[in-house]
């Protein structure tokens, strides 16, 4: 597509032999090695995820949660879901709110459900990559893990992206003893290029080679886990052992929606994603919006009308289905989306609304392989460096996910034993005929589940190549400020015409990866420019059938007869 109103700042590869994109090029690359070796898209995908442990500590780690969702090379789609959930000592009254109203309504005095022990929800990272990897991966579990171990234990050069998290995060870093040590020696915050080696962390998950997830769901690491929350100081938290024994993954069945032929496959709740981009696709499939064009006022307009509508649902009905009536089939029906038609304005604006929490610190990754295997995946530790905190002896940085939590009583939201917050992770996958053309996700907390719908309407609706798609200006509105990143500047003043308020970011959501299929098998990988998203392409592959070799001498010719 020519004459949009942008430039693609990174180029997409190709390969026929499989593909890995992550957002750091040591995630790409320990996946690339486990395809490479004759692992499959799920090994890859586990490796990679493992390694992202390493250097993007900041964002995700085995004591975190997330979503991954694979498609097999039979066609099935499968949601393992690893969300964290509250842990089984907990009540609606554990945390004191420092306001009802918004925009403070989720924060919590002494930031208690944000930082240190009264911040770590039960994990569930480590048990689904162990589950999938051990039902669908190709290779023994200690050939998936061991670029992760070679990170930790050798260290790797600290990129300007995790230097700039380190320093945002230094006065908390600096009140734990243990992280700051690693991530700040002799009180000085880690800069670009310095080596980050993790001696503790290389340990554990040496030990997760042999023991698999057991190691911290009911073993040594998970002892020590729970030891360092049951500390008796004012952060003390709720997560025991036996809460770690106990969690268990969860498989769900995906959501399927369609949009202009097209069928758009997410996950189901507790993600928001499944569910509301087909909502959202729903409400546009009556306008042309092909014809409004990428970018314009009208276009822009729509969009965000669109957007706003799925958050009003979202807050109407949305979290874990074990604890709220998610009415799933409404929401995505066509039927639905007509009538929702009139709840598009003429104008923008909106009251200030009332939402839950989720952090933009998280990460993804796509990967295929050549036989069909293809894995969407998004975790997280929820906040930067999650509960900014490292657990003694094991280089475990756990997540802050409690912070999700509604601490008033008596809310949607609320905490309760066992329960998964809603996300909006959106691992997703865009098929036509029933075959995979698109898959795709991105970090980014409320901005996720948007920006991948924007994608996917810059895919089908506007043509755009795969770079182009995921590198677009994006857009963003609960119901009251529009957020449009720089390049939708020029369109400001449009939008503020037609009633929106409207803020200029430099980024909405954060660093989309994606992958595209073509006809002849051809794989096409994408990462865009709000994170150091890289593409690993494998090539080539193995010699002809019947090839031999004869060292110093030519093949024999055969005898004529």
């Amino acid at each position: 597509m020519t004459d949009l109103p942008f430039t693609c700042e990174k180029h997409p590869a190709t390969g026929k032999g499989g593909m890995v994109v992550t957002n750091h090029p040591l995630g790409s690359a320990a996946g690339y090695e486990i395809l490479a070796g004759g692992g499959n898209a799920v090994d890859a995908a586990v490796g990679a995820l493992l390694a992202l442990c390493v250097v993007e500590p900041m964002m995700i780690g085995i004591a975190g949660g997330g979503l991954a969702h694979l498609r097999l090379a039979d066609g099935s789609h499968r949601v393992f879901d690893g969300l964290a959930s509250a842990p089984a000592s907990t009540a609606p009254d554990i945390y004191e709110p420092v306001s009802d109203e918004p925009p403070n309504h989720m924060e919590t005095k002494d930031r208690r459900s944000a930082l240190g022990p009264s911040a770590v929800a039960t994990p569930g990272n480590l048990a689904a990559w162990c589950e999938m990897q051990a039902q669908f991966g190709a290779l023994p579990y200690s050939d998936v893990i061991d670029p992760a171990i070679r990170l930790a234990s050798r260290g790797f050069a600290v990129t300007p992206y995790l230097e700039g998290a380190i320093a945002e995060s230094a006065p908390d870093l600096s009140l734990d003893p243990v992280i700051a040590a690693l991530l700040m020696p002799g009180g000085a915050p880690l800069k670009a290029g310095d080596r980050l080696v993790q001696g503790d962390f290389a340990e554990s998950l040496k030990l997760i080679a042999t023991e698999g997830a057991a190691a911290l769901h009911g073993g040594a690491l998970g002892a020590a886990l729970a030891e360092r929350i049951a500390t008796g100081r004012a952060d003390a938290g709720w997560l025991t052992l036996e809460d770690l024994r106990s969690y268990t993954p969860r498989e769900r069945e995906v959501i399927r929606g369609t949009y202009r032929g097209w069928e758009v496959v997410g996950p189901p709740p507790p993600a928001s994603s499944g569910v509301h981009i087909a909502q959202m696709l729903n409400l546009l499939e009556p306008h042309d919006v092909a014809a409004m064009g990428f970018g314009t006022a009208a276009g822009l307009h729509l969009l965000a009308e669109v957007i706003r509508v799925a958050f009003e649902d979202r807050r109407a009905a949305s979290g874990d289905p074990d604890f709220i009536d998610v009415p799933v089939e409404r929401l995505i029906s066509k039927g639905y989306a007509a009538q929702s038609q009139s709840r598009l304005r003429g104008t923008g604006g909106g009251d200030p609304v009332a939402s839950g929490y989720e952090s933009a610190d998280t990460t993804h990754v796509t990967v295929a392989d050549a036989a069909g295997n293809v894995v969407a995946a998004t975790h997280t530790i929820n906040g930067i460096f999650g509960a900014r905190f490292a657990v003694p002896g094991t280089g475990i940085i756990p997540n802050n996910y409690m912070m999700n939590f509604d601490p008033h009583p008596g809310r949607a939201l609320s905490v309760a034993p066992g329960k998964r917050v809603p996300t909006s992770m959106a691992p997703m996958m865009v098929l036509h005929d029933g075959r995979v053309r698109w898959a795709l996700g991105l970090p980014g907390g409320l901005r996720i589940f948007p920006s991948a719908m924007q994608a996917i309407v810059n895919l089908i609706d506007h043509g755009m190549s795969l770079q182009q798609a995921i590198e677009a200006p994006r857009l963003w509105t609960e119901g009251h400020d529009v957020e449009i990143e720089e390049g939708f500047g020029p369109m400001a003043g449009a939008l503020e015409a037609r009633g929106h308020q409207v803020r200029v970011m430099p980024h909405v959501g954060g660093g989309m990866n994606a992958i595209g299929f073509g006809v002849d098998g051809t794989l096409e990988g994408g990462a865009c420019w709000r994170a150091d998203g890289t593409v690993a392409a494998l090539g080539g592959g193995r010699a002809r059938p019947g090839i031999r070799f004869w060292p110093g001498r030519a093949p024999e010719k055969a005898d004529p007869q």
